[in-house]
């Protein structure tokens, strides 16, 4: 029953070959997988192949029949193994054929497009065997010695006999080197990885950015060829010569432990112009003047000329003489990393900008200051741009000496455009009605204005204090008055301050922009250690919040004091002076004279002659006018006594103006502050 399944399948098989036009031999081996062995001993195939099976014991072997004519396989105890046999047979005769032809065939010349014509020359190329796929054109031979034995030859593919015009002949020498060049650039790639032990990320980012190294692997690799040595010896041998000669892996390793990135790798590496060992040196050189970090890859890609081929005698040269002129060894490498423009200037040029600024007016610790305040200042600039920022500063009023010392404080007034940064400043201050002594006065006192942007900086603030009511012409003279007012925040110094106040210390909302115009340096005062002890001050005297904001917007600097200073003077007016607290309430200016100047010696000149002003009468005035009102009051009393006048023509405090009151700027108030 078995032996007809059998017989019948393969019948079918048979069937299916005609039809399909497929020899029997190809579907051997499918047959063999799905079929058990048993049947497959009993099958008859003598009609659709050559050969028989037999069996493949011993005894069957020593009685086979010699007069056969068809070759005789013997099973070999798989049934599976057969069907690979005779393929393997048929491939053999398969090449066979194809060496036997090959001689008397010549391939016709074709034509082929430069596509594929740079294909072809890549294929001649490789750095290693590609992998091959069954069917593939070119297969490569395991025993081939190089991957050019199995590839065929390029000349006779392309049909070329020579012959072809120079242009053809000059794109396929440029389709080579580009070619060439993607090789040279594997094998880079492959020593980094493999001796460097990079990822193959970090090694393809490395090797796209060292293109001037690639040509040079490329160009001394070839010359290599020419010695004894190296005549017979492979490209990729050569260049992987040439890459561990100039220890390309290991500077790489290096300039990573160093902190650059692959980017700084690649463009300080195509400085060298192969010269791989001068990075190190120079990188050793910069940290003698203690140049770090960063900024040692800094010192390299911003020098306008290329430092590695300079000598380390001119380096040395140059920092010596800046050492000379007040730049102190260890400020060097900040200069040096900040302004690496200066180690491309040959001595002659350094020595003519040093010679610059010392001819302002500057001494040598000066100079050293600035420079290293702004190191951009001594090589960045060139000299006719040096000087005509210095002839705009001379129109404000300012001499040399004066452009010098103002240099010297703030030397980043160099590196701000004339026509971007000071000229828009200028009219906007003029709009402001500041007059060019008050701009030259902000200029000498805050010079970092100039250096600050007017639309994001100060135009917001000047119009916060234009919605708080305050004209121009007083914002002009706050800044004038204070020029520090615009450098701090808006949103955390100032409206904080005015916020404060506004809820805390009980100014009302029309003397605020009065209480700013008065004192803009209120708004400069930190809150928690200057305004809320102050007020808590006040408010420990028993004045009220509302009797405190009138206090303060007639004499806004009564916050600004310092409480130390002010307990004396309270306690003076309190116990010795026997005035009440109104008397303070209304003069709040009274704790801004001084206490042993002032206070003191009027009120005894006062007790001696047994007359009584009120505060504001007897402190804000001179020592003339004073006098005067105390000789004056001597001699009204004296008339009353003697009867010549009546009570009522007695002069009195309310009888003095106050235009004859002389408000007193003197240098008194200002120490009690701080």
């Amino acid at each position: 029953m078995l032996i007809a399944v059998a017989l019948s399948f393969f019948h079918f098989v048979s069937v299916l070959c005609n039809l399909f036009s497929i020899q029997f031999s190809e579907l051997l081996y499918f047959v063999s997988t799905i079929t058990p062995s048993s049947m497959l001993l009993h099958c008859n195939v003598g009609y659709c192949s050559t050969f028989s099976l037999v069996a493949s014991s011993l005894r069957r072997q020593d009685n086979l029949d010699e007069s056969q004519d068809t070759p005789v396989i013997r099973r070999r105890h798989n049934a599976r193994s057969l069907s690979l046999f005779i393929r393997h047979n048929q491939d053999l005769k398969h090449r066979k054929n194809l060496n036997e032809s090959a001689e008397a065939f010549v391939p016709p010349p074709r034509n082929v497009d430069g596509e594929e014509r740079s294909k072809l020359l890549e294929l001649s190329l490789v750095t290693r065997r590609t992998p091959q796929f069954p069917g593939s054109i070119y297969a490569q031979s395991a025993s081939d010695a190089d991957v050019a034995s199995s590839l065929p030859s390029l000349r006779k593919f392309l049909g070329s006999d020579g012959d072809d015009d120079g242009e053809s002949e000059r794109e396929m020498i440029a389709k080579a080197l580009e070619i060439r060049r993607k090789v040279t650039k594997e094998i880079i790639k492959e020593s980094l990885v493999r001796k460097g032990r990079f990822g193959i990320t970090y090694a393809t980012n490395v090797t796209d950015r060292v293109g001037e190294f690639v040509d040079h692997v490329m160009i001394e690799a070839a010359a290599l060829k020419r010695l004894p040595e190296f005549s017979q010896s492979r490209f990729n041998l050569r260049a992987r010569t040439v890459i561990e000669d100039s220890n390309f892996v290991p500077l790489v390793r290096w300039l990573k432990h160093h902190e650059f990135s692959y980017n700084r790798i690649g463009k300080i590496i195509c400085m060298s112009r192969g010269n791989l060992d001068s990075i190190r040196v120079m990188i050793e050189w910069l940290k003698t003047i203690h140049v770090k970090g960063e900024f040692i890859g800094v010192a390299f890609l911003r020098s306008k000329g290329n430092i590695l081929q300079r000598s380390r005698e001119e380096l040395d040269e140059i920092v010596e003489y800046l050492e000379s002129n007040g730049v102190r060894r260890d400020w060097m490498g900040y200069v040096v990393g900040r302004c690496p423009e200066l180690l491309s200037f040959s001595m002659e040029e350094v020595k003519s900008r040093v010679d610059f600024f010392l001819k302002m007016g500057m001494n040598q610790n000066d100079f050293g200051t600035m420079v290293f305040d702004y190191p951009k200042i001594l090589g960045y600039f060139s000299f006719q741009e040096m000087e005509k920022k210095i002839s705009y500063l001379k129109e404000f009023g300012l001499s040399t000496e004066d452009v010098g010392r103002l240099l010297a404080f703030k030397p980043h007034l160099m590196g701000c455009s004339i026509e971007e940064r000071w000229k828009p400043l200028v009219k906007y201050f003029y709009y402001l009605g500041i007059s060019k002594e008050g701009m030259k006065r902000i200029l000498v006192v805050k010079p970092i204005l100039y250096c600050t942007d007017l639309e994001k900086t100060i135009a917001p603030k000047v119009r916060f204090f234009q919605d708080m009511g305050i004209p121009n012409e007083a914002i002009g003279n706050m800044l004038v008055k204070f020029p520090s007012l615009l450098t701090n925040s808006l949103y955390k110094k100032i409206r904080p301050v005015v916020i404060f106040l506004l809820t805390r210390a009980g100014v009302s909302q029309k003397d605020i922009g009065k209480v700013i115009a008065l004192d803009p340096a209120l708004l400069g005062c930190s809150i928690g250690t200057k305004l809320e002890p102050n007020m808590r001050y006040y408010i420990s005297l028993g004045i009220r919040i509302h009797q405190l904001g009138e206090m303060i917007a007639d004499f806004p600097m009564l916050l600004r004091y310092n409480v130390d200073n002010l307990r004396p003077k309270y306690r003076y007016l309190r116990r010795t002076m026997i005035r009440p607290l109104q008397d303070l309430i209304e003069f709040p200016r009274f704790f801004s004279y001084s206490l042993e100047r002032r206070i003191i010696p009027r009120h005894t000149i006062m007790v001696e002659n047994r007359v009584n002003f009120k505060l504001r009468h007897m402190l804000a005035c001179t020592d003339e006018e004073f006098e005067r009102r105390v000789r004056e009051k001597v001699e009204g009393r004296e008339r009353f006594e003697a009867g010549l006048y009546s009570e009522d023509s007695q002069p009195s405090d309310e009888s003095i103006s106050d235009e004859e009151i002389v408000v007193s700027d003197s240098p008194e108030e200002e120490e009690e502050l701080a």
